[in-house]
């Protein structure tokens, strides 16, 4: 069913939108939020979750892509729930990591979650994203967005490790540079 249809259903609060979104999305938003938080059943509660906020927000919001909602919100949700873990027992792992290398292009590292996720920057991250060469919008998102390991992206895409690691260090630089540009002082 098109998302067009499934998301008129959640306006017209049939239930069955749910039902739908799951058979569709299930397995995409599962696998964000298992990607973050390592945990099977903290995943399927993300994923649950993000069935409750997304019909508790329509209406009044109407999405343009919903595969992109329905990710964001699972993103949130699992970023949510890390975040309540790691304050309860602290632990690395790879969400740390790569919040910690994005965290270099702003001055204050843990501003970088609250103020993306605010929407604060999202535009101007979206037209940095867009101007990059595929490949590195690509890896960018694999690693910042999807949480993956730098050893994970370098056997998705066939590189080295090194090469994954130049290419990201070489792209955070030219956020930094893009955001101080744009006048994003965090």
């Amino acid at each position: 069913m098109e998302d067009k249809r499934i998301i008129e259903m959640y306006w017209q609060r049939d239930e069955q939108a749910l039902t739908l979104t799951r058979r569709k999305y299930g397995a995409y938003c599962h696998a964000i939020a298992l990607q973050i938080l390592h945990n099977r059943e903290d995943a399927a509660e993300c994923e649950n979750d993000t069935y409750l906020r997304a019909w508790n927000a329509m209406p009044p919001d109407r999405p343009h892509g919903l595969r992109a909602y329905l990710g964001a919100i699972t993103r949130r949700l699992s970023l949510d729930r890390w975040r309540e873990r790691k304050s309860q027992k602290r632990g690395g792992g790879e969400v740390a990591l790569s919040l910690e290398e994005l965290g270099e292009c702003v001055s204050h590292p843990d501003s970088v979650p609250a103020t993306v996720e605010a929407g604060e920057v999202s535009a101007i991250l979206s037209d940095f994203l867009r101007s990059l060469p595929s490949a590195e919008c690509d890896l960018f998102l694999r690693r910042y967005w999807y949480f993956d390991s730098v050893a994970q992206i370098a056997r998705r895409y066939g590189y080295s490790e090194s090469k994954v690691k130049m290419t990201l260090s070489r792209t955070r630089d030219k956020l930094r540079a893009h955001l101080e540009k744009e006048g994003i002082c965090l």
